[in-house]
């Protein structure tokens, strides 16, 4: 057995994983797969239903959980407790039995098999922590996020890493003029960046202006990640950020910015390098993206 952990999130709900060394895989938490499956914000409710439909299940001779492991879960209390674990083809299996139609986009975003140009730039956006490519960016500049965008979105749209030459607008409000960006882009991308305030001003700038005809939030904040790192050795931990906080600062930064300084600031963490943040960032920022249904 090893101590080895990962956390990933779908939707805002959390799933832990704890890593086998003997079998050499990954088991995920089952009770963390209900409540993300059925979006429920309650621990325990989420227990119940996972103990219900293992039931359900087990009478019809599927048969989802090995009882010979001992891997042990945070409870709501704060203490370890045994709980129930699924490996890769045990979730596969839960997905596809499951009672609702919510288990498909679950098992699509859980085995990277989602189609949709969200789905396919996700699993671009994981690769660029693996690739490298963030190394040899210019934090800060234009090319950065051009670059960003063209690694992220390459393939699903044939504008992809470039400026757009079209006026665009979202919930009501209207973003930079794109005839101007000769002068807004390069005044934005010379902004100071050397402290956390000049920083922010910087990101926000550049949300007002949205350069990309799609896909811009996803970018940016990638883009701002970086700018973190280089000047501050700060990153990011964007899961501590609720998605209606964000969206809610966001949209009232260009008058007021206050909102959104203080979530970044209280998010910060030294954790630049840190894999498992880099993914947890990428599950939030498109987590963000989503409409509500």
């Amino acid at each position: 057995m090893s101590t080895k952990k990962s956390t990933r999130f779908y939707n805002d709900r959390r799933i832990r994983a704890v890593w086998s060394d003997e079998e050499n895989k990954w088991y995920f938490s089952a009770t963390d797969i209900v409540r993300a499956i059925n979006d429920e914000p309650d621990y325990v409710k989420a227990g119940n239903y996972w103990r219900w439909l293992k039931k359900k299940l087990s009478a019809s001779g599927i048969q989802l959980v090995s009882g010979t492991h001992d891997f042990k879960f945070e409870a709501p209390d704060g203490k370890l407790r045994k709980a129930d674990v699924l490996d890769y083809e045990g979730v596969q299996l839960l997905a596809k039995h499951y009672p609702n139609t919510k288990a498909g986009a679950f098992f699509d975003w859980f085995s990277y098999a989602d189609n949709t140009i969200d789905g396919q730039s996700r699993k671009k956006a994981y690769d660029l922590f693996e690739s490298g490519i963030l190394n040899t960016l210019e934090p800060g500049s234009i090319k950065c996020l051009q670059q960003i965008h063209a690694y992220i979105f390459g393939g699903l749209y044939d504008f992809a890493g470039q400026i757009r030459t079209k006026n665009i607008s979202k919930g009501g409000f209207t973003f930079a003029n794109a005839l101007h960006f000769s002068t807004i882009l390069p005044t934005i991308e010379s902004m100071p960046e050397t402290t956390f305030d000049e920083i922010v001003s910087k990101y926000v700038e550049m949300n007002v202006a949205h350069p990309f005809m799609e896909g811009n939030g996803r970018s940016t904040r990638i883009w701002l990640d970086l700018i973190f790192k280089r000047s501050l050795k700060k990153c990011v931990d964007w899961s501590k950020i609720d998605k209606n906080d964000y969206l809610a600062a966001m949209r009232k930064s260009p008058v007021d910015d206050s909102a959104i300084r203080e979530l970044l600031r209280n998010a910060l963490t030294d954790q630049i390098n840190d894999r498992e943040l880099f993914m947890k960032g990428i599950d939030y920022s498109y987590y963000y993206e989503q409409s509500e249904n």
